[in-house]
């Protein structure tokens, strides 16, 4: 494991997701039974990743410190960095640079989920890469949504486009980077895009162009969803109830990472048990601990 430091960007104002965003943060709303931003921390914890920067509006903040808190109770030390406006995801690496202090990262966005039995396997292994970037892509059916990993014929990546009228390829690059302690400084040197915003493309580009970029594919073992319309967001929640129901097991439950990676204690994992009752949650950390009852 290396010294990687992890950065969830929960930004953003959610105007896709209008209502159900006007009060409460996107990034907050529930997937299933927990808050949508457990799911990114949890892909972080399962890299090995304890210290972590959450990246969000001043206005949403004092949200994110309420449900979260610095961390403590799963391990961790969260800090948290506001970003007064949305001005790209590559602006994020200039948010976070004192917190980084020259140290790698792994940034997730916080409306990302992923699953997968091989998870924790590719998670490490990008981790272990201390120079360069490391992304990865998941075959989609709509890939002109996304950034589009354009490969050559040896099955290098030749480009990473974004958004284009006709996708050279069917792998959309996912929201989350392993990038190296560089990234802070070539983040400066992104040029805004027509939009105004510095895009994560753009600070991609620069790694390709010093042949320091590779890109990882999730095959048919692995889900990736992000949750930025009423309708994936009602997908996520029954995709993770489907899961929870059938299998007794819980997807994205940081305590339970905590728990097995040695970062709490069951006297810990019971105070959370305790502390969520006689929810579903609840009795499933209740169960992790070796404690039957209702």
């Amino acid at each position: 494991m290396t010294d990687r430091k992890g950065i969830i960007l929960a930004g953003g104002s959610g105007t896709r997701l209008y209502p159900i965003t006007l009060g409460v943060s996107k990034q907050l709303l529930p997937i299933y039974d927990k808050p949508m931003i457990f799911y990114a921390l949890s892909a972080l914890m399962l890299t090995g990743i304890r210290e972590i920067c959450v990246i969000t509006t001043p206005q949403d903040r004092a949200q994110f410190e309420r449900t979260l808190g610095d961390g403590r109770q799963w391990g961790l030390r969260l800090v948290y960095v506001e970003q007064p406006s949305p001005d790209g995801l590559a602006q994020a690496y200039l948010l976070a640079e004192d917190f980084l202090n020259g140290a790698p990262s792994a940034m997730v966005l916080g409306d990302n989920i992923f699953f997968g039995h091989g998870l924790p396997r590719i998670l490490r292994a990008a981790d272990m890469q201390t120079t360069g970037g490391t992304v990865f892509g998941y075959r989609v059916a709509d890939p002109e949504r996304y950034g589009v990993v354009d490969f050559a014929a040896d099955g290098t990546v030749r480009a990473i486009v974004e958004k284009p009228a006709v996708p050279p390829s069917p792998f959309a690059v996912t929201g989350l980077y392993f990038l190296d302690g560089t990234a802070p400084e070539r983040a400066r040197h992104v040029t805004p895009s027509a939009r105004g915003e510095l895009e994560i493309t753009s600070l991609l580009e620069s790694y390709l162009a010093d042949g320091a970029l590779s890109v990882t594919q999730m095959g048919r073992g692995f889900a990736w969803l992000d949750t930025g319309t009423h309708a994936s967001l009602l997908d996520a929640g029954n995709f993770v109830r489907t899961l929870s129901d059938r299998q007794s097991q819980q997807v994205g439950c940081p305590e339970e990472i905590a728990f097995e990676q040695g970062w709490i204690d069951r006297d810990a994992l019971l105070a959370q048990a305790a502390l969520f009752g006689k929810t579903q949650y609840g009795r499933y950390l209740k169960r992790l601990a070796g404690e039957t009852g209702t």
